[in-house]
């Protein structure tokens, strides 16, 4: 499954909220786009625009609730923990969504000491392989049907992979239907005055 600004918007589409309606609309409309280019390198990067855009519509409200906490005293914004709690034996998880995507973290305690601990991050759902029943990962799935203007300087391939958001190096390995390497590409930035 791909995870990210695209799946939550999305979601939220599916389920009717008029916020995330709203905007998904009027990005569709503003660009005369079918609904379809959400599907797509150019629905995945404008659903970071769009979810930046509400989040930052969303923070005029979260200031003000901080205004008026603070008036009436209400400064409480974390809750102590007492680590002594923790028990010798314990297994314990976190699921949420960060920017690029969902983010899990699992934890095993034994003998009071930290056994085993794996996180599954945005760019491992994304990157993820065929799956148990053949199903393909999201960056394979994105760039099935992607039309390569010149096949020995596949940027669109970058461009497909990158509107991910990708947590990795800025290169993209291409392999044929047998696993042969045929051609890895690297983004290398402009040198310059600005640039070290």
């Amino acid at each position: 499954m791909e995870t990210g600004p695209l799946a939550r918007l999305l979601v939220g589409y599916a389920a009717g909220d008029p916020v995330i309606r709203g905007h998904v609309n009027s990005f569709l409309k503003a660009g005369g786009f079918p609904a379809s280019v959400l599907f797509s390198t150019v629905g995945r990067t404008a659903a970071r625009c769009v979810e930046t855009f509400i989040i930052a519509d969303a923070m005029t409200g979260w200031l003000a609730e901080l205004q008026r906490n603070a008036a009436t005293g209400n400064l409480a914004t974390w809750t102590p923990y007492d680590f002594g709690t923790v028990s010798a034996h314990a297994r314990g998880y976190g699921l949420w969504e960060a920017p690029r995507g969902t983010l899990g973290h699992w934890v095993r305690i034994e003998d009071g000491k930290i056994a085993n601990y794996q996180v599954v991050v945005p760019t491992t759902w994304n990157a993820a392989p065929r799956d148990g029943q053949g199903r393909p990962g999201a960056y394979e799935a994105a760039l099935v049907g992607v039309k390569l203007a010149r096949p020995d300087q596949p940027l669109e391939v970058l461009r497909t992979i990158h509107s991910f958001d990708p947590c990795l190096a800025c290169a993209v390995h291409l392999v044929d239907a047998r696993g042969r390497d045929i051609g890895a590409y690297q983004v290398v930035p402009a040198r310059g005055p600005d640039v070290p």
